[in-house]
């Protein structure tokens, strides 16, 4: 039988007594359950194994040399993962022993891990206007579709209102977490201006609505500039409002809960976190401190009290009975901790930056994103949707006057070195042959200009 150095466990005489252990005599006993006529008789058509650590890391890099990454690549992608700058120390902090791990452990054997995330949910908190944050969910969507099934218990009603434009796999994942329980219902908006129709809303506001769910910025990029409106009807008709953020934003737009938001939720992607391919992802709930929020919140939330013998605080997890833990098959939603690692980093990253960084890197991306859109507005054949909306980090960039798809000018932008925009022409057809461009901090004035000169060279 051969072993390898970096397979755990692999050697023979290991094998066998963790067989002894367990009372059987070889591996194949494990499959007893399973009916020979439908078990493999023969080996797995496989490559010949490579022996030694040094020749997989090899052949590793060998393939991982076949990727084009934002790394090497002038990278205009987002969409929701964008190409933020990663302070060296949250990469360092992330790699300590005492917080490398997705799991979280007891209150009693990790409080130091328990401390950073509760810095983390009252510098966000701090953020959002919100008193109750929950430590990292899954991803964005899946805080978005719990902030809303929140919402129908919360006001025991049955149906949501989306607003605005939102992205195909967001309102994928809404739809797949909500239907059938939840009804969903849209409110469309002007894509001459990316304003909300008022009027539609008004129209469908009901004492059936649970809730209304918008986005600020809009997945487009846009911002709506009547977000106290829009939340001031919902309340009137008895709903409540729900609002996804990106969290940088924040720096330089207003807190939520000042515009009327009762549920905030969204990623934290933009803080601190890698793209890591698509998947440096987490998503967070933000509430006020009352009881109707917290007693339907999924998500362990910790808390901090000070220490009754001597100084110092305490952490732990608060109201513990309410979640999928405990509840089991009988609780109304569910909830993991194995993205809490990405708390404690975008926790580094928030008391990093600190109120005045946080507002110079969200005024950094608002000038980058002017500029660009400046540049691109001056080249013939283009088109900058939106024009008059404010935008944060991302706008639309429309090529239909050229006679050419986004994918013909992606792949002409590719051969120059530049990931081009996420194509919308299937997810927004009425948008014609466009792309989201994201701009963010990482973009110099040099990487804009160097854009402008090769998208009017592509469109040629």
């Amino acid at each position: 039988m051969s072993t390898y150095p970096y397979i755990p466990n692999a050697l023979p005489n290991i094998q066998q007594k963790m067989l002894d252990e367990i009372g059987i005599s070889s591996i194949e006993e494990l499959y007893d359950t399973v009916p020979q006529r439908i078990r493999m008789q023969h080996s797995l058509n496989l490559p010949d194994a490579i022996q030694s650590e040094a020749e997989l890391r090899v052949h590793m890099e060998a393939l991982l040399s076949n990727n084009q990454h934002t790394a090497q690549y002038l990278s205009f992608l987002g969409g929701g993962c964008a190409r933020h700058y990663v302070p060296a120390v949250c990469d360092e902090i992330a790699q300590r022993g005492e917080f490398l791990t997705a799991y979280v452990g007891d209150p009693h054997i990790n409080p130091g891990k328990y401390q950073a995330l509760f810095e983390f949910q009252s510098m966000l908190g701090a953020l959002t206007g919100m008193e109750v944050v929950t430590p990292p969910m899954y991803d964005g969507s899946a805080a978005a579709g719990s902030s809303l099934a929140m919402a129908t218990r919360i006001t025991g009603r049955s149906r949501i209102l989306i607003l605005g434009a939102i992205g195909s796999d967001r309102s994928s994942q809404l739809e797949t977490f909500l239907s059938p329980a939840i009804d969903i219902d849209r409110v469309g908006w002007d894509p001459e201006t990316g304003l909300i129709s008022k009027k539609e809303l008004e129209g469908k506001l009901n004492d059936k609505i649970a809730a209304i769910y918008l986005e600020c910025p809009t997945y487009l990029g846009s911002i709506d500039t009547q977000m106290t409106e829009l939340t001031g009807l919902a309340k009137k008709s008895g709903a409540l409002s729900v609002v996804y953020v990106d969290p940088i934003s924040l720096g330089v737009l207003a807190a939520p809960r000042d515009y009327g938001a009762d549920i905030v939720c969204g990623d934290l992607q933009s803080l601190g976190l890698h793209m890591n391919a698509g998947g440096g992802l987490a998503g967070f709930i933000a509430t006020p401190d009352e009881e109707r929020f917290v007693s339907e919140n999924p998500a362990i939330l910790i808390s901090g009290a000070p220490k009754p013998d001597g100084p110092g605080w305490s952490f732990a997890w608060c109201t513990f009975d309410r979640t999928s833990y405990i509840k089991r098959e009988d609780t109304q939603d569910y909830y993991g901790t194995t993205q809490w690692l990405w708390g404690i980093i975008a926790g580094v990253y928030l008391a990093l930056m600190g109120p005045r960084g946080l507002t110079e890197v969200g005024s950094t991306i608002s000038k980058r994103l002017a500029y660009c859109r400046h540049l691109v507005s001056a080249i013939d054949g283009v088109e900058v949707k939106l024009p008059e909306a404010p935008c944060f980090k991302e706008f639309v960039i429309n090529f239909d006057p050229t006679g050419l798809s986004v994918a013909e000018i992606n792949e002409r932008l590719l051969a120059r070195g530049i990931f081009g925009g996420k194509d919308l022409s299937n997810e927004f057809p009425g948008l014609g042959q466009s792309a989201l461009y994201c701009v963010t901090e990482q973009h110099s004035q040099a990487d804009l200009d160097r854009f402008s000169i090769a998208l009017s060279e592509v469109i040629q």
